[in-house]
């Protein structure tokens, strides 16, 4: 069914396929996209196989648009390098198409993966996007959990940042909650009290196993760093997608921060975790395509 995404509530829950869901949003409705998918650790992945093809100017329709020939060396190279590289990105790639069709002309995406698959996503979303679209690589950065002696330990993820349209996307770096000066005897008294804006690399703790922000969710990220997303890339009143919501933090930041939301989960744990965290929203069942794809994971 259609999932009317404006009924009842100026935010909405999905149950479902977050490509049954997504394709029947409207075109450039969103200004913010957040994808947290499941990240490619080894595991097998569900997915469903579609194709790509290049549209007018350069143009996405549907679930079309990757950059033709480029585009399918590009893939063709990395499925050389890599044999668990198809099963991964067969299952990501039309969502990202969907997301570049959904974004606003002043929309930005933001991809959340760690670091097996982050160079992956950077060269993909060149050839989806444009490379002039890419806007930053952050590095979210935390001290928690097991540390290796073996090598350095994986201490971060890697957050990638495109935008739908260079020249018009919305980014306001004003309204971003401030961080602390490292080095506060180097500035001035105003300047400590006012604190400094963040960076490209946001250190900020997960979330506390004790903290009022647990949820009991695996894999629940801490709405600090979904706030400043949120903050930068969209105004008041603007709606922001989440295909993978999980605990749903992205949509708990955006009603806090004034912002209309559609969150997109198929685990029936993560919507029941929705519905307590986010009682004023509307909940609705999306139903499975004739394809009938399994449900993925969800990381939020």
């Amino acid at each position: 069914m259609p999932v009317d995404w404006t009924a009842a509530s100026p935010s909405l829950v999905v149950h479902g396929d977050n490509l049954d869901a997504t394709r029947t949003l409207p075109d450039g409705a969103f200004t913010v996209v957040y994808l947290d998918p499941p990240f490619n650790t080894g595991r097998a992945q569900t997915r469903r196989s579609t194709t790509s093809t290049r549209s007018v100017e350069g143009s996405i329709t549907s679930i079309t648009g990757f950059k033709g020939v480029a585009y399918e060396r590009i893939r063709g190279d990395l499925m050389r390098y890599d044999d668990r590289f198809d099963d991964y990105w067969t299952f990501l790639e039309p969502r990202l198409a969907e997301a570049w069709r959904l974004l606003a002309d002043d929309g930005t995406l933001y991809l959340h993966l760690d670091y097996r698959e982050a160079h992956y996503a950077k060269v993909l979303l060149d050839a989806l996007f444009g490379r002039e679209s890419f806007l930053n690589e952050i590095i979210w950065a935390y001290d928690y959990g097991a540390k290796s002696r073996a090598r350095w330990p994986t201490k971060h993820d890697t957050i990638l940042v495109y935008v739908k349209d260079p020249q018009r996307y919305w980014f306001d770096s004003e309204t971003v909650d401030r961080e602390p000066y490292m080095a506060p005897g180097l500035v001035t008294p105003e300047k400590v009290a006012r604190g400094k804006l963040p960076t490209d690399v946001w250190w900020h703790t997960i979330v506390s196993p004790t903290g009022r922000e647990k949820t009991g969710y695996p894999t629940q990220k801490p709405e600090g760093v979904l706030r400043r997303i949120v903050q930068a890339s969209s105004r008041e009143g603007d709606w922001v997608l989440d295909f993978f919501a999980g605990s749903g933090t992205t949509g708990a930041v955006a009603e806090a921060l004034g912002r209309r939301f559609v969150l997109v989960d198929s685990n029936e744990e993560a919507v029941g975790v929705m519905r307590r965290r986010l009682p004023s929203a509307s909940f609705v069942v999306a139903e499975p395509s004739a394809t009938g794809a399994a449900p993925e994971a969800s990381a939020s």
